[in-house]
């Protein structure tokens, strides 16, 4: 049993379940992400991905979300996480981060991308490499028996170890499953050896925001939109994963997380054939 007896673990039908959430997650990101273009506005990728997750049988988990107005978020340039999506026009150049969220059968996968929009400065397709390169090392050293340090830990020695970029701290990961926010807390800064134990059963978001100046954030007057005090630009990546016997398994990854976790030399986690679902 988890020290935290808060922390939920999933049944081999549950996480079946959340996997049908995260795939239905995965499929509208790649829509978004070819959506993307100069001229397009946020709200257009917005009512793309609920159409997407509707036509999908599933519903948006962010739309109502403690009164939240859209289905995706859209956080462009200087805006690091919650953006609301609205009439602002995509220009050559941007940087845009789309976290999306859907729910199948009372059950949520939630993932976040980011993008540019034509072609951009080398800085900043390093600055999202560097994000998304952390989130894969994070989900690597999801190990049974481990802790849930060993999460944050890997997440933060990939991004010093890439150079001087600021990490987040007020905006973490998190546990999901019946509700897109459980417990634990998944930090992308900490200690390997700490924290809850990693048990097969465990679901969580490890979502990493870094930026290329100082990590320090402030919410707009919408009471949504973060963005970095200093202007800087920033990447937010994320998946939903569930810890398996076998490892991690990406929920919201259509291969499950094969490809990148076997050029980290990690096997990628799954369900057995008698649970009703596989990898």
């Amino acid at each position: 049993m988890f020290q935290d007896r808060r922390i939920h673990l999933k049944s081999p039908a549950e996480i079946a379940l959340m996997r049908e959430a995260g795939l239905v997650v995965a499929r509208t990101l790649e829509v978004l992400r070819d959506a993307v273009a100069p001229g397009v506005t946020t709200a257009e990728l917005d009512a793309l991905a609920e159409e997407h997750i509707r036509a999908s049988g599933a519903v948006p988990s962010f739309k109502g979300y403690l009164g939240y107005p859209a289905s995706i978020c859209t956080s462009v340039n200087d805006e690091v996480v919650h953006a609301i999506p609205g009439p602002r026009r995509l220009k050559e150049g941007d940087l845009i981060s789309i976290d999306c969220g859907a729910i199948v059968e009372g059950w949520h996968g939630d993932a976040a991308i980011t993008v540019g929009v034509g072609e951009i400065d080398p800085e900043l397709r390093r600055l999202a490499e560097v994000c998304e390169d952390a989130l894969w090392h994070g989900i690597a050293a999801m190990r049974p028996g481990g802790r849930l340090g060993d999460v944050s830990a890997a997440v933060e020695g990939r991004v010093r170890a890439e150079g001087r970029y600021g990490i987040v701290e007020d905006y973490v990961g998190h546990g999901i499953g019946t509700q897109m926010h459980q417990p634990p807390n998944v930090p992308n800064i900490g200690r390997a050896g700490r924290g809850p134990r990693l048990q097969p059963g465990l679901t969580i978001a490890v979502e990493p925001m870094i930026t290329l100046g100082s990590p320090e954030t402030r919410v707009l007057d919408d009471d949504w939109t973060v963005v970095t005090l200093d202007g800087g630009y920033a990447a937010h990546v994320e998946h939903t994963i569930a810890l398996t016997e076998r490892g991690p398994w990406v929920l919201t990854a259509l291969d499950g997380g094969r490809e990148r976790l076997a050029a980290l030399g990690v096997e990628v986690g799954g369900l057995d054939e008698s649970s009703g679902a596989s990898e």
